[in-house]
């Protein structure tokens, strides 16, 4: 008896070692308070009376048109993340209609909390990834065409570009209800307030006036 009730024990602290884990935020940040009246919920967000709730709630109909393309990139994304479709709450997916003029381009980005899989409707884009530090750096790229599926794994930089003459259309499935978006260019050299020129001028190797010049550009966000 007393062999089993040591064997349980065991097994009972290793499964609670597996399984325990802090949940994945869905947030950049959760700053602690102790007043309850400030406070914010915390993944996710607060619930619609399931009395309440009617089919619209699971239908988004802001795919039907294409997205403006007339900007510096040549390409908008319009997303269908949490905030936009409020149905996704609680469901752990996003999508986006991606649509591109030609030679437009979703400019090197992260989703710092999902994985991204890309299916092209119309037209031919050239995609690709940035592993990181770990694995080189190494870069997989492929040119895709309609009916083509690409994935690119969680956190990791990556681009769409439409090497086609007309326009080109993909749809982007997420594994997150707020998957996040950092554009590289933009938040490297249109934070506010700015980083630090000599931090720049160290890390991308270049003079301090390429990266006030790159500081000074009006950066444009294509989502």
């Amino acid at each position: 008896m007393m062999k089993f009730l040591l064997t349980f024990v065991l097994l009972a602290l290793a499964s609670c070692h597996a399984f325990a884990s802090d949940p994945s935020p869905l947030q950049d940040f959760c700053v602690a308070v102790n007043d309850p009246n400030s406070a914010v919920f915390v993944n996710g967000k607060f619930c619609k009376d399931p009395k309440l709730v009617i089919a619209d709630d699971f239908s988004f109909t802001k795919f039907r048109y294409p997205g403006s393309t007339s900007n510096p990139l040549g390409s908008k994304v319009t997303t269908a993340f949490v905030d936009q479709f409020p149905g996704l709450n609680t469901l752990g997916i996003a999508t986006a209609r991606l649509d591109f003029a030609p030679y437009g381009l979703n400019p090197p980005h992260i989703h710092p909390r999902g994985t991204e899989m890309l299916l092209v409707v119309e037209g031919t884009l050239h995609v690709g990834f940035v592993t990181s530090n770990q694995l080189n750096n190494t870069l997989f790229t492929k040119v895709l065409t309609k009916g083509d599926v690409f994935v690119f794994p969680q956190g990791l930089i990556h681009f769409q570009l439409n090497i086609g003459q007309t326009n080109a259309l993909a749809f982007a499935f997420l594994s997150s209800q707020n998957p996040g978006l950092i554009t590289i260019a933009n938040t490297v050299f249109g934070s506010k307030p700015p980083i630090n020129v000599d931090v720049l001028t160290k890390a991308f190797q270049v003079d301090n006036k390429l990266v006030n010049y790159l500081q000074a550009q009006n950066w444009f966000e294509n989502h």
